[in-house]
């Protein structure tokens, strides 16, 4: 009898340790190391690869690497995704600098608790991160991939230039939809695994 009461005793701190790990609990240090790490990696290249296209190439200039499909550019834009809003650098930096703010203090409430979530988180900040440094350090976001195709008449049409911060916030922005869509609750009250 006085072993089973010891073992009922015990399972409510098991369950608040077992709790631990769900979203809105607390966080253990190494997630925010790893989402860490990732933002760094994704800092440090992204600034690399500017370093060199702006070694490479003079501002405004460019060199076909496919004609008619891919070139690097070395172009800057003050607005956002596809030039909107542009010439707004400055009410975009202190957006993008507020975005930082709220997505690391918000940790614990996003779905983070993956290493595919982490990843994602690390992406976004490392990707907002460097173009927030293009955006103190030169006034603009400096772009320098660019696909596109020729119509008629020669004229490109394409997607707009970009960088590798902006693929990598995409690519987390993706990947946070991703997880959250596994782990959101189906027909019939059951959750998809997670990833």
């Amino acid at each position: 009898m006085a072993k089973n009461a010891g073992c009922i005793q015990t399972l409510p701190r098991l369950h608040s340790q077992a709790g631990r790990g769900r979203r809105g609990a607390s966080m253990q240090p190494a997630t925010y190391r790893r989402i860490a790490s990732v933002a760094g990696l994704v800092y440090v290249a992204d600034q690399l690869s500017k370093l060199v296209v702006m070694r490479v190439l003079n501002y405004a200039d460019q060199r076909v690497v496919f004609d008619g499909f891919f070139k690097f550019v070395h172009w800057g834009n003050t607005g956002a995704a596809w030039s909107m809003f542009y010439g707004n650098n400055r009410v975009l930096a202190i957006i993008s600098g507020l975005a930082l703010l709220v997505l690391w203090l918000s940790v614990r409430n996003l779905e983070v608790q993956s290493l595919t979530g982490q990843a994602a988180l690390g992406l976004i900040l490392g990707g907002i991160l460097g173009n927030l440094t293009d955006r103190l350090r030169f006034g603009h976001v400096v772009d320098f991939l660019r696909f596109y195709l020729y119509q008629r008449g020669g004229d490109e049409i394409g997607f707009a230039a970009f960088n590798v911060a902006d693929s990598t916030i995409c690519i987390g922005v993706g990947l946070l939809f991703l997880v959250s869509w596994r782990k959101a609750p189906r027909a019939g009250g059951t959750v998809a695994s997670g990833i």
